[in-house]
């Protein structure tokens, strides 16, 4: 790494950090563990079948929480790049500079309000359906989270090492409960006992055409629901409204984008990981769906889904506009509303 590398690395690094220690509380304790572990995997260089030092990793959390504790107030930093001190949300300026030296940058705000940064190798950068999308590799700068891909600003990024260790974390999660056979139909795509790496890569190569869909539809979401969703979200942050309106946008990306080209192409693979992955939130807000995937597992026919999907992109399109109505009417006031649009079903 090139000391000019170097440099920027530690500088993003320095914010990541700083995220990490305002909001790393947000997960449950066994969430937080995992993931402080995957961290630790991927500061030191282990790979993922390694199995980690206990003494070592202890010590290292016990250092990386002291250090969280001293930067827990400080600001974010700006990032300098040649004579230019950037502001660290300023993602498309640092671009800018950036792109032309084969790296990549992101500096947004996620779930809950938490920020999120990166920066890592640009491994391609295309226009998809009038969109920006740059797609990632090797990383040299992540927070604790390290979503595998996000929208910011209309353009589209996806972290292909992220998504690498997602599916990982995914994969072993499923061997130790042996629960879910969604997931075991997705892993039945991939023959990880004859070569484990080879079929990661595989199903990363795979999964990064799933994400950048979805991403494409939330993109075409936010253009459909303007800058007030956003405001709307932190309105309501921290609570179970969020959680809702959150779930339903995806409701509207996904039957507006990714769920109708995955059906048209037949991508059973990526349809399996997609319901191994409805979340309880999603599951509960949209049980009909759930059980139109239930029916092609049984029949094979995919009839019942495709029209789920088909009346869902009105369906969840109208009720986001809704919550944003009640948002609008009483934007201190509105959570109960949100909540009361997305009725949810105790039994899906």
């Amino acid at each position: 790494m090139d000391n000019h590398l170097q440099a920027l690395s530690t500088a993003v690094q320095h914010n990541c950090d700083i995220a990490d220690a305002q909001h790393a509380r947000n997960f449950t304790l066994c969430t937080y563990l995992l993931k402080m572990r995957e961290l630790y995997r991927w500061e030191k260089g282990y790979s993922f079948q390694a199995s980690l030092p206990k003494d070592e990793l202890g010590e290292w959390l016990t250092r990386r929480e002291q250090r969280w504790e001293e930067l827990e107030n400080q600001s974010y930093a700006p990032i300098s790049i040649g004579d230019t001190a950037f502001n660290p949300f300023d993602t498309e300026a640092i671009n800018r500079a950036l792109l032309p030296s084969g790296l990549v940058y992101s500096g947004g705000v996620g779930g809950r309000s938490a920020p999120h940064f990166f920066l890592a190798d640009l491994l391609s950068a295309e226009q998809r359906d009038g969109y920006p999308v740059l797609v990632a590799n090797n990383e040299h700068a992540r927070d604790l989270a390290a979503p595998p891909a996000m929208m910011l600003g209309g353009t589209v990024f996806v972290r292909r090492e992220s998504l690498r260790r997602m599916l990982w974390e995914k994969i072993e999660e499923w061997n130790w409960k042996k629960k879910g056979s969604a997931m075991a139909r997705s892993l039945g795509h991939y023959d990880f006992e004859q070569d484990f790496t080879a079929a990661l890569e595989q199903m990363t190569d795979t999964e990064t055409e799933s994400v950048i869909l979805h991403e494409i539809g939330e993109c075409h979401a936010g253009a459909q629901l303007g800058p007030d969703w956003n405001d709307m979200l932190a309105a309501i942050s921290g609570s179970r409204a969020e959680i809702v309106a959150r779930a339903v946008r995806d409701h509207v990306a996904d039957c507006s984008i990714a769920l109708p080209r995955l059906l048209e192409r037949h991508n059973t693979a990526s349809l399996h990981f997609y319901f191994a992955n409805f979340t309880a939130m999603r599951r509960a807000t949209f049980p009909e769906l759930n059980e139109a995937y239930r029916r092609w597992t049984d029949d094979g026919q995919l009839a019942a889904l495709a029209k789920e999907v088909a009346t869902g992109k009105d369906r969840w399109t109208a009720t986001a506009l809704q919550m944003l109505d009640s948002y609008r009417k009483a934007p201190d006031n509105c959570a109960n509303q949100i909540i009361e649009l997305a009725p949810i079903s105790c039994g899906a």
